[in-house]
């Protein structure tokens, strides 16, 4: 937890200020892109802010108003970083964007500035900002895939889309789309600033903002969607929930599984609950220790397995 929480921290410090350098390349040349990926950068900023509170929030114990504990609270926030920060800074995004579009993609030119004695044209800050983004949200995508990697080597996932639709991780999760859509984003403002500046026509500017915006609102919508099978109580996929059916089924004097469900309560943290039929000859202390070596199973099958409980008919 706290390599993860000081993982999240750097991120926070760095996005904030990346969104300030950005917000004053904005300032300097009136680059509708810029502005665009400040808002993406403010939004990244509020992201690792929420992740932070539900890391935390996750973390506290079970107690008797939550007696599973708080792991939900991370499905949450993270919901909420998909309606409120991605959704509102890509609408402004795209609005900013078509509206400089409309205008024929006319944007404030700036003159030279000096600065320490050294004269020089504004839109290098941009490239010099952008280029610093790009190289540090390419380590963090790294960082980020490798973590969703080990998860997609340890269940057997063989696509990203899988692990998408599969993972209860969603600060990972999180991770690994908010850095991809910032990489994209960085390199279509600095394509649509460049060619811009070399072809004089503010169009491709207003064109990249337009499209940051489309990014974001899309990474909205498929993050709020993920948390939300998550959030109504998303069981464990079939071939991994058949997986613990079928050590219940090979327990020893189990006759029969009369009902079998499993539940996500937390990223990682499955709950497994079992209604069994065992051997009628076996008394009250035999049944107790085969569910006992039931439990035992299922928690050495999967390290998702948190809580079990066993139910005998």
């Amino acid at each position: 937890m706290a390599s993860s929480t000081s993982v999240v921290l750097a991120a926070l410090f760095a996005n904030g200020a990346i969104a300030i350098l950005k917000f004053g390349g904005f300032l300097l040349t009136g680059s509708p892109a810029m502005l665009s990926e400040t808002y993406h950068s403010i939004s990244d900023t509020g992201n690792q802010v929420f992740l932070l509170i539900g890391i935390k929030y996750g973390a506290q114990d079970a107690n008797r108003t939550h007696p599973f504990g708080h792991g939900k609270a991370q499905f949450f926030y993270s919901f909420l970083v998909s309606v409120i920060l991605f959704g509102i800074a890509g609408w402004e995004s795209a609005r900013h964007g078509y509206e400089a579009l409309q205008e024929g993609g006319v944007h404030r030119a700036a003159g030279d500035v000096t600065l320490l004695g050294a004269t020089f044209d504004p839109v290098y800050v941009n490239y010099v900002v952008l280029i610093g983004a790009i190289v540090f949200e390419t380590y963090a995508l790294k960082k980020a895939n490798d973590g969703l990697s080990r998860q997609m080597d340890e269940h057997g996932w063989e696509t990203y889309r899988e692990a998408f639709r599969k993972t209860s991780d969603v600060t990972t999760l999180t991770a690994f789309t908010e850095d991809s859509i910032a990489l994209a984003g960085a390199g279509i403002a600095l394509a649509g600033v460049y060619l811009t500046r070399v072809t004089g026509n503010g169009l491709y500017d207003a064109a990249a903002a337009l499209l940051i915006g489309f990014l974001l609102m899309g990474f909205a919508i498929a993050l709020a969607w993920e948390n939300k099978r998550l959030l109504l109580g998303e069981s464990l996929p079939a071939p991994a929930e058949s997986e613990l059916r079928d050590i219940i089924a090979d327990g020893d004097g189990v006759r029969e599984i009369v009902d079998f469900r499993t539940v996500y309560f937390g990223p990682e943290e499955l709950l497994v609950v079992a209604d069994v039929r065992f051997d009628p000859g076996l008394d009250t202390g035999e049944i107790d220790d085969r569910i006992t070596e039931i439990e035992a199973a299922l928690t050495a099958h999967s390290s998702q397995v948190q809580r079990v409980y066993v139910e005998p008919e």
